[in-house]
């Protein structure tokens, strides 16, 4: 095992080495073979973190406390964070030269890691020796595979002639009618700088409203990019073909004064088109969020009237405490823990007490109660699910042209079993916002849990390249829609991204266990059934689907009987 670096080292060295790569923390950027890659600070920090013990299990508890201290940031935060890492670094999660995932534990560093002067010439050695996967596998008994070996042959003839034909999987989806001058602006996480808590809170609650702000405006295409995305790439190539622009910034907090640098470039030039300092005490926040959408509007070549500027301006509250209690709730509820959840109702709760024509509160209090009715937290689903439409309706009431709370009341209608409702919903939404990326990805669900995953897959590679980053459900639905039209190659492609993403979604797991046992991979089935096990012991699936959205008799027959095959 390699030596540790002590904690301290690992914050402030010039350089060291980790595997085949030479790190230097204070510039951000790691080096080999004569290439150099910068990485974002909370890459490095997560880098460092685990550089300081190698071998060891890092939980993502810790992590999550370490770099991003004093700040509730969900699950998905860190996910992302270790997958840029990874493409940095040239490591997989399934086959991991450096980072290895530990379910249902955290991650640890598996590349030696040394300080750089112990030997020079290690920047240019081979990376280390590839480590599996989670576990060791425990091979199946010889019978167990000859007799799955049976069942699978005429499974996977059913497969081949009852599973939906025709290349629809492979025409590019047709993209919303637009003019071909329409402007493409792509959003950058706005960079927080500093150690306050608040500059992290404040740099994602401004990246997400700038994002919902400017996809109310019809004569845009809005992209959402993720920490460390390239600055060109499938998203902006699929956009119309307009004029491109990028929108990034950095938020910092210095005392009770906040400062926010926006910038507004064209591209692929990168000519900076406009730049502003908004600096204000952190009691002004709401008034200085006000001005940054309409101020990027005025400078696009995109025809806006003036009424629409008043609706891109309008705030969700005018209560800070609110909207502070609102954005801890919100990264509460992205974890999906129970405890979390419970945490985040506490919040919803408050921002309504200090504001009660709060909409975004009332629908992300109607989530905390789709996650008890989703995850089987509550012995009465039935009654967590009213609430949920209870209060997704006050919402919608309260605020019927936010994003938000459409999106919101259709998903409770979802879980209904209401999809007509639910469409209906989401078409007004994508009408008022045509970049929402949501409301296509959960239309592309709708349609693939109800029998037209051919239909589902066109809006979900919209939704992707509307927010390339979106983390692991996006691709998780695609990979389902994959799969219920048969396309078992793509299914697998888009399962094992989600995985990639969050190795414990539970869901992508199922799914890619049904995939391979479709394609006749018995041991890799087997793979995923026993990491089922581990994640949720005692899964069985009739008691998933219970609340499980897929509401094709067929489709819900398939899956019993294929995980069933597999002990589940």
């Amino acid at each position: 095992m390699a030596a540790a670096l002590d904690a301290d080292f690992a914050a402030t060295a010039q350089r060291y080495l980790v595997g085949g790569w030479t790190v230097e923390p204070t510039l951000h950027r790691i080096s080999a073979g004569g290439r150099t890659t910068r990485l974002e600070p909370k890459a490095m920090a997560v880098l460092l973190r685990l550089a300081a013990r190698p071998g060891e299990v890092v939980s993502r508890d810790e992590l999550l406390a370490e770099v991003w201290p004093g700040l509730v940031v969900g699950d998905d935060a860190l996910t992302q964070v270790v997958v840029k890492l990874r493409r940095a670094l040239g490591d997989t999660s399934r086959r991991p030269a450096y980072i290895e995932t530990i379910a249902k534990g955290g991650y640890r560093l598996v590349a030696p890691v040394r300080p750089a002067a112990a030997d020079p010439s290690a920047q240019q050695s081979a990376h280390p020796t590839p480590r599996t996967g989670l576990r060791p596998r425990r091979p199946m008994a010889a019978q167990a595979v000859s007799a799955l070996a049976g069942l699978l042959v005429a499974m996977i003839a059913a497969a081949w002639l009852l599973a939906p034909r025709g290349d629809a999987s492979d025409r590019p989806p047709a993209e919303a009618s637009v003019g071909s001058l329409q402007p493409t602006v792509t959003i950058d996480p706005i960079e927080p700088i500093g150690d306050d808590p608040r500059a992290s809170l404040l740099a994602r609650a401004v990246t997400a409203d700038l994002v919902n702000d400017l996809s109310k405006v019809a004569g845009l295409w809005v992209v959402a990019r993720g920490p460390g995305s390239a600055a060109t790439g499938a998203a902006s190539e699929a956009a119309p073909t307009g004029p491109r622009y990028r929108v990034g910034g950095s938020a910092q907090l210095l005392g009770e004064r906040l400062r926010l640098q926006l910038e507004l470039a064209e591209e692929p030039s990168g000519r900076l088109l406009w730049s502003q300092r908004f600096e204000q005490p952190w009691a002004g926040l709401l008034d200085v969020q006000a001005e940054l959408a309409p101020a990027i509007l005025r400078l696009l070549p995109a025809r806006i009237d003036d009424a629409e500027l008043r609706r891109v301006a309008r705030r969700y509250t005018r209560s800070l405490d609110a909207w502070e209690a609102f954005q801890l709730a919100r990264a509460a509820l992205h974890l999906r823990r129970q405890a979390d959840n419970e945490t985040a109702r506490a919040g919803f709760r408050r921002a309504i007490e200090l504001d009660p024509g709060f909409a975004r509160a009332y629908a992300g209090l109607a989530m905390s109660h789709v996650a008890d009715f989703r995850y089987q937290w509550v012995a009465d689903r039935g009654a967590s699910l009213d609430r949920a439409y209870e209060l997704a309706r006050s919402a919608h009431e309260i605020d019927p042209d936010l994003a938000e709370t459409h999106w919101t009341l259709a998903f409770v209608h979802v879980h209904r079993s209401e999809h007509d409702e639910a469409l209906r919903i989401l078409q007004r939404a994508v009408r008022l916002y045509p970049s929402f990326a949501d409301a296509h990805a959960l239309m592309g669900g709708i349609f693939s849990s109800t029998g037209r995953a051919d239909e589902g897959i066109a809006l979900l590679r919209r939704a992707i390249r509307l927010a390339p980053e979106s983390g692991y459900l996006y691709h998780m639905l695609l990979g389902r829609a994959y799969l219920f039209v048969g396309d078992l190659e793509q299914a697998r492609i888009n399962l094992r991204e989600s995985l990639a993403r969050n190795p414990e979604f539970l869901d992508a797991r199922v799914y890619l266990a049904v995939v391979h046992l479709a394609a006749g991979e018995l041991g890799e089935a087997e793979w995923q059934a026993e990491e089922l096990r581990a994640l949720r012991p005692g899964f069985a699936a009739r008691d998933w689907l219970q609340t499980n959205p897929t509401a094709d008799e067929g489709l819900r027959a398939m899956l019993v009987e294929r995980l069933g095959a597999l002990g589940l």
